[in-house]
């Protein structure tokens, strides 16, 4: 079971192989591959820093725990119809991202993301809501 923040939901859907480090883009592949390849995986939506915020690198400002952050995280569990605590599978996630969110919701819920500029993330949310599942990152 993997333990994850509302925010990481939509950061997995745009994931492409890129990242903050070495470590953090190995961490977040195996996690974002394990999801992909077995979308039974339990997930436990939780409050703060989760399995991938572990690897983010140690090098100054913190991002994880930033207030705009956790404000990000209840916001995109509400959108979602979550709550913090819940545990459900990867497929469940999906058909909630399905069933009450859109490509558009990206560019105002994750407005100043360092990430959105590529443009991956609605692509990737695409793919969920046509039933294409997370993509194969290539290493």
């Amino acid at each position: 079971m993997y333990k994850l923040r509302g925010h990481h939901i939509f950061c997995l859907l745009g994931y492409r192989g890129m990242g903050y480090s070495k470590e953090y883009v190995e961490n977040m592949t195996y996690i974002h591959q394990t999801l992909k390849n077995n979308p039974k995986t339990e997930i436990k939506l939780i409050k703060g820093p989760d399995h991938l915020c572990e690897k983010y690198p140690n090098s100054g400002d913190y991002h994880c725990e930033n207030t705009s952050i956790y404000e990000r995280d209840s916001t995109i569990l509400e959108k979602l119809g979550l709550k913090i605590g819940q545990i459900l599978t990867w497929e469940d996630i999906e058909s909630h991202i399905r069933k009450f969110s859109a490509p558009s919701d990206i560019n105002t819920i994750c407005e100043t993301c360092s990430w959105r500029s590529y443009g991956v993330c609605e692509e990737g949310m695409q793919e969920i809501i046509d039933r294409k599942g997370l993509r194969e990152i290539k290493h």
